[in-house]
């Protein structure tokens, strides 16, 4: 069956073909309908390929594909690894993405785009398995640009939206900051190896200096930084929100912002040798958790509330890599797709019965027009904020825990984050879904439920949300959680863990008792007293307003990076473009029509003047001849 790995990719792009190339003359039906099965069957391939993975004592297989650069100094086959942690992965992209485009077919269904969009979405697919079953940095790479570009396509999906182009503009040119990262960390690989393929490099990994790892390990990470939203490229992901909601919840879930997690747990053992890379990594991610999740707190459009909480929680997810816990940020992955997929997928509901609306401040009082919409969200909103047993729980815990031994310090600051993400996301659930209606009289009458197409993929997500955490189950209760005991194969080094269990009980009860305080809290807050928030920023306190405007990032980003290139780049067309390369090309042109109008002086039209030339020419070559 392993043989068989190139059917998972595979599926996908023939999907992405027959909509590219015939979506329009289908109807919405078969089109839909043809990208749904692509990714189903994927999943049912990756499903039997991770049975015969687990139930194998060889752990890690690389299946070739077709040769592809071969030369004397550089050799590449285009084949896939297959292991554990792509595995994994694989199941991720393409269950929720699975039930994804089933949601998408009836979220899209009027709109005239249809066939483009499932197109588009079975592209992005395609390139995220390419990206994860890659055997090397190459094939990875192209999976990550492939998934860029397919962002781009999708947020500005709606693209007679001028903002909504920016948007993903400014996509496609933030990850191209961190891609060049990739691509010179990438060119340090082969440098220092000779290879970049993963089994060649890690197995030499020791016998290179710790300087050039270092470096190495930096690079990717800022190729990471961009893809995965962290410090200071992160302002990207929040303006993703303007395309479609079910893109939010792919790219958010379980495909786009995930592949930073995914390239630095593959080259865990550059982070493990160089303890400054992963200390960069562990403050990076711990100061962008912190960041994204304050900035959540006074956020008013539903789904950028969802935004930062993405950027959050990724960053938790890189402060275990930088802590070496490298399997709990895999099983945080895993968990996070099912319940941000679910938020995204149910915010995305919300906004299907209010017609449009996305800002909190006009809704309330939704619970009894969209009852399963409400529950599901509730549930997983319960297992984002950590509280037990839900799936979040178990993974923010078990990072928690790996970073306490860590650093009390970068503990504090991720204890805090999540303090922040139980606020804002149950804000949001008591804005929406508690109280009296807020919005028009129009759109309190046609509120109603989602179609089944929609609904049925928020209540497997939800069971997902709730059963998740059973995936890693705490180490104390066994000898060891599944998920660190699958991951064990591909992880190089581990730092045992020195905390007693005393302490991990400790810890958890802290983790458990300040969610569920700042869950009371905001309810005391949005449900008791009613507040709401402010509808002008002239009625906001001036640090109200300081969060509100997310520290005014994009703006100083504008300020003193886009507008002094802009001003540069317009110094540079007018004295270069214009005057420079502009006026040696026309000077050319220009010299070249005046020596013309005077040599075509010389075409007289009179037969005696081109005979006496003619004499003239011989009797001069006869006299340089005889010169000599």
């Amino acid at each position: 069956m392993i043989k068989l790995i190139g059917l998972v990719p595979l599926f996908p792009l023939i999907g992405f073909l027959i909509n590219g190339f015939f979506g329009k003359k289908m109807s919405k039906g078969l089109s839909g309908t043809i990208a749904c099965v692509s990714v189903l069957a994927s999943f049912i391939v990756s499903v039997l390929i991770f049975m015969e993975v687990s139930a194998s004592a060889q752990k890690s297989y690389v299946v070739e594909i077709f040769s592809w650069i071969n030369s004397d100094t550089l050799k590449i086959p285009f084949s896939f690894l297959v292991d554990p942690l792509s595995c994994l992965f694989l199941l991720n992209i393409t269950g929720i993405g699975f039930l994804i485009h089933v949601y998408s077919t009836s979220y899209m269904h009027d709109d005239e785009g249809f066939s483009r969009f499932f197109t588009y979405l079975n592209l992005f697919v395609f390139f995220m398995l390419l990206l994860v079953l890659g055997s090397n940095y190459l094939i990875m790479f192209v999976g990550w640009e492939g998934v860029g570009l397919c962002s781009y396509l999708l947020i500005g999906f709606w693209f007679k939206n001028d903002a909504y182009n920016r948007a993903a503009n400014k996509a496609f040119i933030m990850n191209r900051i961190g891609d060049l990262g990739f691509l010179l960390g990438m060119i340090m690989i082969f440098m220092n190896f000779g290879s970049i393929s993963f089994g060649e490099v890690f197995n030499k990994a020791s016998s290179v200096p710790t300087s050039s790892i270092t470096a190495i390990a930096l690079l990717l990470f800022v190729g990471a930084m961009g893809k995965s939203a962290q410090l200071p490229l992160y302002t990207w992901l929040p303006d993703a929100m303007a395309g479609p909601t079910p893109v939010s919840a792919l790219i958010h879930a379980a495909t786009m912002v995930t592949a930073g997690i995914y390239m630095v747990v593959r080259s865990n053992i550059f982070y493990s040798i160089s303890e400054t890379a992963s200390e960069f990594v562990a403050v990076v991610g711990a100061v962008t958790a912190l960041f994204a999740a304050i900035i959540g707190l006074l956020q008013t459009d539903i789904k950028k509330v969802l935004a930062y909480s993405t950027v959050s929680q990724l960053g938790l997810m890189f402060l275990a890599l930088g802590v070496g816990a490298y399997s709990s940020a895999v099983f945080h992955v895993t968990t996070h797709a099912f319940f941000k997929a679910l938020l995204f997928l149910g915010a995305g509901s919300v906004i299907h019965a209010m017609g449009g609306e996305q800002d909190i401040r006009k809704m309330g009082g939704l619970k009894k027009a969209l009852p399963i919409t409400f529950i599901t969200m509730l549930l997983g909103t319960i297992a984002i904020s950590g509280v037990p047993p839900f799936a979040g729980f178990f993974s923010k815990d078990e990072i928690l825990a790996h970073t306490y031994e860590h650093s009390q310090l970068l503990w504090v600051v991720g204890s805090i984050a999540s303090l922040c993400t139980a606020f804002y996301m149950f804000r949001l659930m008591f804005l929406t879904f508690w109280g009296s209606f807020r919005g028009t009289h129009e759109q309190q009458h046609h509120l109603h439920e989602s179609p089944k197409a929609m609904t049925i993929p928020l209540i497997i997500l939800a069971i997902l949300s709730v059963l998740g955490g059973l995936l890693g189950l705490p180490e104390f209760w066994g000898a060891k959680n599944w998920m660190s005991e699958n991951l064990d194969s591909v992880i190089i080094r581990k730092n045992p863990s020195i905390l007693s269990h005393e302490t991990e009980w400790t810890l958890m009860a802290i983790a458990v008792l300040v969610a569920l305080s700042t869950i009371y809290f905001a309810y005391q807050m949005f449900i008791k007293y009613k507040v709401l928030p402010a509808e002008k920023e002239a009625d906001m306190k001036p640090f109200q307003r300081v969060i509100y405007n997310k520290f005014y990032v994009d703006e100083f980003y504008d300020a003193i990076i886009r507008k002094p290139l802009d001003a540069i780049s317009e110094v540079f067309y007018k004295l270069f473009d214009k005057q420079i390369f502009d006026g040696i090309v026309n000077g050319t042109g220009d010299l070249t029509l005046w020596k013309a109008g005077i040599l075509r002086k010389l075409q007289t039209g009179h037969i005696g003047f081109y005979i006496m030339a003619m004499v003239v020419g011989v009797i001069t070559i006869l006299f340089f001849s005889l010169m000599k």
